[in-house]
């Protein structure tokens, strides 16, 4: 019996799946916390997954949060909050909102091709007041970018801003850092100081990238509220594509990922001597061999035979991307060989291991 094939042109653009280049686009996980303070000082993941921070030799400082204040449809967003002015603004200070990719989640752009396609980023974004910032795509692989400026009221509003295909410059189809989408929040002359390159891809010019903005740490009353980030192939931008929770937070997980927070059981043991014992930590794949980001060893105890004995060391040997972390740990004394344990908290401290492969 023939198939029929489905009406394609009978299905709204937003039943297809997949569209979303964006990790975490509504602000759901947030697996390292759901508030950080003080920020401003270095760059890093603080908050909702995916979403980095790049602050640079600026006295401003902010609170980044997982907040509750969304637009209709989402329950979540990020909001920055001012908490330190910085109204004398040098050369080379900057704050970035950033998104960064693999290189072979890009290649649908055909970047760098005479088939090259427009990107399309979609956003909902509100403040304090009414600010202008920018919304930068900025190319690793080809030291390219292009920016375009958008406004913000004290209500929600949908930004829906298209770049141009770029026939120059392909994208690496590998897992290294390919492209940023970043949104400028705070800049001094280096990167306001020229022409804004907004209509077509050019070779980097700092002093191009965030002209016309103003500053997000202009006063301590200011706040910066984000959600439903989308980046798609394309000149239209659909409607949002919500993910379920497992979805994003298993994507999430291919860059960072917490093992073990204070909870019963980390890994089984064997031990091998009256003092070492080794075993496995298994996690999701990741995008490379991740670091071990792990608390002190006096936070973590194996028990195994019936007694508790805190740790003196704890280290992984060889953790790889597919998912396996070989534990060896340390005591003074007291392991029988060949008794089975388990790692769990000592009741010391705040225990933890994390797995960090982000871009």
């Amino acid at each position: 019996m023939a198939v029929s094939r489905i009406n394609e042109a009978g299905l709204n653009v937003n039943q297809y799946g997949n569209r979303n280049v964006i990790y975490n686009g509504a602000m759901k996980v947030a697996q390292r916390g759901t508030s950080s303070t003080g920020l401003g000082a270095a760059a890093g993941y603080f908050t909702c997954d995916r979403w980095y921070i790049n602050s640079a030799n600026t006295a401003g400082r902010l609170t980044m949060s997982q907040d509750s204040d969304g637009p209709s449809g989402f329950a979540n967003c990020i909001k920055l909050d001012c908490t330190t002015a910085d109204t004398s603004i040098a050369s080379n200070e900057s704050l970035r909102l950033i998104q960064r990719f693999e290189g072979q989640d890009l290649q649908r752009f055909a970047k760098g091709t005479s088939a090259a396609k427009e990107f399309t980023v979609s956003f909902y974004v509100k403040a304090n007041a009414a600010f202008t910032f920018g919304c930068e795509l900025f190319d690793n692989d080809n030291s390219r970018q292009i920016s375009k400026t958008f406004s913000t009221t004290t209500d929600w509003v949908r930004h829906e801003i298209t770049f141009p295909a770029d026939t120059t410059g392909a994208f690496a189809d590998d897992n290294a850092l390919s492209l940023q989408l970043q949104f400028w929040l705070h800049a001094g002359s280096d990167f306001t100081s020229g022409t804004l390159n907004s209509t077509s891809w050019a070779s980097n010019t700092d002093a191009n990238r965030a002209v016309g903005i103003g500053s997000f740490f202009s006063s301590t009353s200011n706040d910066f509220y984000i959600t439903g980030v989308q980046l798609e192939v394309g000149d239209t931008a659909t409607d949002f594509e919500h993910r379920t929770f497992a979805d994003e937070l298993r994507r999430c997980q291919r860059y960072f990922e917490i093992l073990y927070n204070d909870s019963e059981s980390a890994a089984n043991l064997a031990a091998f001597s009256t003092t070492t014992a080794y075993g496995n930590m298994h996690f999701i794949e990741k995008r490379a061999d991740p670091t071990m980001i792990m608390s002190a060893a006096s936070t973590m105890r194996i028990r195994a035979g019936g007694a508790n004995t805190n740790l003196t060391s704890i280290d992984f040997n060889g953790a790889v991307k597919s998912g396996n972390g070989r534990v060896s740990v340390s005591v003074a004394s007291g392991l029988t060989t060949g008794h089975a344990g388990w790692l769990s908290r000592s009741g010391s401290g705040t225990a933890y291991i994390h797995a960090d492969a982000e871009l």
